[in-house]
């Protein structure tokens, strides 16, 4: 197995706090990217190896995790993830990766309305076939005789980084509302960079976490009524919550043009808030990485400039 670690969506948010993580914990890291520009040069300056890839090509892939001792696998909710998985997967067990740590969802379900959620499942499984042992008679495939591959699955509830999706940047930030349709129940969101630095960790050490699927959550379970609150303490000035209906917030995801895919998705897993999928806390971030996850008002402060203004 390779001393290497390979985190892939290394430019997005999960991926490059990740990055940052392994890197500041002593390791050797390769980005996998889409690109070699400007966000890439910006990871190479930082201390990783860069390495240009594609889910959908598993030669990019092989390549890429040459050397690789554990591997971040993530994938954006649009159609495509039993295939990338699947290449990954193959091509991580081909380069004799110990361990893989999986980006799943907490709404992951056998039986998921979402067809992203359910596809997120099978994600699971596919990663979890290819962990298995390999015989002697069964090498064809690349993979080394007896060597397994270590699964990790996280799931995270909503992330905290919606408040700062250039999407809802109109309704937050000028007319100081958020219009949401998760009524009044609480769940406690998490910072992309909160998953990263756990990431990060597990990477850096994934043998205490092979097998485990791990719900993720942020500090505290707030309502939206409660974040507004926040944010007007914050920038003595009123932000109001306006909760929207299922069927309101669908016509706005079709008026921003999102794609059908993420419309079904997201009406489906907003029935699932409600049915209180999301709900909960618990300590796996502090207890792996040493720090507790930012609370909401600690991530409005630190992404203060988003929620101000333009001069």
């Amino acid at each position: 197995m390779g001393e290497v670690i390979l985190i892939g969506g290394a430019t997005g948010r999960t991926g490059k706090a990740a990055v940052e993580t392994a890197l500041d914990l002593g390791k050797r890291v390769r980005a996998l990217v889409h690109a070699d520009d400007e966000r890439a040069g910006a990871l190479r300056d930082r201390g990783a190896e860069i390495a240009v890839g594609d889910y959908e090509n598993i030669d990019t892939l092989r390549s890429a995790l040459e050397g690789v001792g554990a591997a971040y696998f993530n994938y954006p909710i649009k159609p495509g993830i039993i295939e990338a998985t699947t290449n990954f997967a193959q091509a991580a067990r081909e380069a004799r990766v110990g361990a893989i740590v999986n980006m799943s969802q907490i709404s992951a379900a056998r039986h998921a309305k979402s067809h992203a959620a359910q596809n997120h499942w099978l994600s699971e499984r596919i990663f979890d076939w290819a962990a298995r042992p390999v015989q002697d008679h069964d090498t064809s495939d690349g993979g080394a005789t007896g060597s397994t591959m270590a699964t990790t699955h996280l799931r995270p509830t909503f992330f905290a980084d919606w408040l700062t999706s250039p999407i809802w940047k109109q309704g937050i930030v000028k007319e100081k509302k958020i219009e949401f349709p998760f009524g009044d129940i609480r769940h406690a969101p998490i910072a992309a960079e909160d998953q990263g630095r756990l990431i990060g960790h597990i990477l850096a050490n994934p043998a205490p976490h092979a097998g485990k699927i791990y719900p993720l959550f942020g500090a505290t379970q707030v309502h939206f009524s409660e974040v507004t609150s926040i944010l007007s303490d914050i920038f003595d000035t009123r932000f109001s919550y306006a909760p929207l209906s299922i069927e309101d917030f669908q016509r706005r995801l079709e008026q921003l043009k999102a794609s059908p895919f993420m419309v079904q998705h997201m009406v489906e897993v907003i029935r699932n808030y409600h049915d209180g999928v999301f709900s909960g806390t618990n300590s796996i971030i502090e207890e792996v990485t040493g720090k507790p996850p930012m609370t909401i008002r600690e991530f409005v402060e630190k992404n203060r400039s988003f929620f101000e203004p333009a001069a």
